[in-house]
């Protein structure tokens, strides 16, 4: 039986990815190598959002190969996608597969044991891709990541994702529905919702996102399904009415803003106005005081003078979020952004980010201690600590006590 080592970078969205090639190859006879053991495949599963992005693949890549001399390295995911050939000169690497092409790794697997001749890289125009299939990562028995979306049709002038994800495509709501059951029969807990833009869920059919939430809502569960990053102009009101009054969906929320500058906005591509995405914070924090929000924010975008900075934190110094995610804005090849003058400074960048990272320090400070004293419901997990158990409350807040194994993966209400 050969054993199969995979490390995945990046976001949930590969995890998510990972986990079904796992599963995938496991139902076929192969077995998941764990570290530390000799493997006959290692598939690394790459991220290419960033430069340091990039950079971090190709350092796991040289690791894996060295610390796997005798075994046939496979590299896909975004990374392999935009850049294949940059990948195959790295010494090692056996076979680059694109994003399309991981999905068929059993035909590959099958091509080595058959030692036929093939092509190191294999990997197609991705924009042609219309296949999707909803799948579900299941690391653990708490917390499972729902892959309902994938793609995206917005090509803002940063962002390489479009040319490493293809176009916007998602299943119909039953379909995603389904694999929900699937997830559910595992044992899942808690669903998290994951995709490059799972507000454009529906894209090509009848449906809408909000038409997948309403499905969600009526599901008849001991669960917890949470929504991740949804673009503002895509997070209907009626979808933070239905959060607000649900049962099963989390009173949590990750909306990127990217900046607080129209004018940024702007130059970045993006379909919303800060004063859009203002409106979507006031309404949550009407119709759910206690919800988390967690906000992206690039800093040092090509063109973000001092004073358009300003307006991000001003606008952020008025806005009731939780926490921010923050990204120094990272310059890809082929984007149009690099048409785009002034160049912000990497110390600028620096300070800019700095100042934003203390203000999240702050807020997020200041969330915690406004549920103090509060009644929530906490989904406890296990840690690294044999002796300790962590969970998360459906606000998202982090609790942590003393093992009590029978506790793990069920729902307990506590004071915070």
């Amino acid at each position: 039986m050969k054993k199969v080592f995979f490390y995945t970078l990046g976001c949930k969205l590969n995890f998510a990815e990972t986990s079904h090639i796992s599963k995938l190859l496991v139902d076929n006879g192969f077995s998941v190598a764990h570290r530390g053991e000799a493997a006959d495949v290692c598939i690394v599963n790459t991220c290419s959002v960033t430069d340091t992005a990039d950079r971090k693949c190709r350092q796991a890549i040289h690791k894996i190969v060295s610390d796997n001399p005798n075994a046939f390295i496979i590299v896909t995911g975004c990374y392999a996608q935009v850049n294949p050939s940059e990948i195959e000169q790295i010494d090692g690497v056996d076979l680059v597969l694109g994003a399309k092409e991981k999905f068929d790794i059993l035909k590959v697997m099958h091509l080595l044991e058959s030692k036929e001749q093939f092509e190191r890289i294999q990997v197609n125009d991705i924009k042609s891709n219309n296949s999707f299939t909803p799948i579900f990562s299941a690391g653990d028995r708490t917390r499972y990541f729902l892959k309902v979306q994938d793609g995206c049709d917005y090509y803002c002038t940063y962002c390489t994702i479009p040319f490493a994800r293809g176009k916007s495509r998602s299943a119909s709501v039953a379909h995603t529905m389904q694999t929900i059951d699937r997830a559910l029969e595992q044992g899942a807990k808690e669903i998290i919702l994951t995709g490059v833009n799972i507000g454009d869920f529906g894209r090509g059919s009848n449906e809408r996102f909000i038409d997948l939430v309403k499905a969600i809502d009526k599901l008849n569960a001991e669960v917890r399904v949470r929504i991740s990053s949804v673009e503002p102009n895509l997070l209907e009101d009626a979808i933070i009415d239905i959060v607000a009054s649900s049962k099963i969906i989390a009173p949590h929320f990750h909306i990127p803003l990217q900046s607080g500058s129209n004018r940024v906005l702007s130059l970045m591509g993006r379909r919303y106005t800060r004063e859009v995405f203002g409106q979507k914070v006031s309404l949550i924090k009407r119709l759910i005081p206690d919800a988390f929000i967690g906000v992206d924010v690039i800093v040092g975008m090509r063109g973000e003078t001092p004073d358009m900075f300003d307006e991000t934190l001003s606008l952020l110094g008025d806005t009731p979020f939780s926490e921010l995610h923050i990204f120094p804005y990272s310059e890809r090849e082929g984007t149009k952004a690099l048409s785009i003058k002034p160049i912000v400074s990497q110390s600028e960048k620096k300070r800019r980010s700095e100042l934003l990272h203390n203000l999240s320090d702050s807020r997020i400070a200041d969330f915690y201690r406004s549920q103090r004293g509060k009644t929530k419901t906490v989904l406890w997990e296990t840690t690294k600590n044999p002796k300790a158990m962590n969970g998360y409350t459906e606000n998202y807040l982090l609790v942590s006590a003393e093992m009590e194994q029978e506790k793990i993966n069920t729902f307990q209400k506590i004071v915070f």
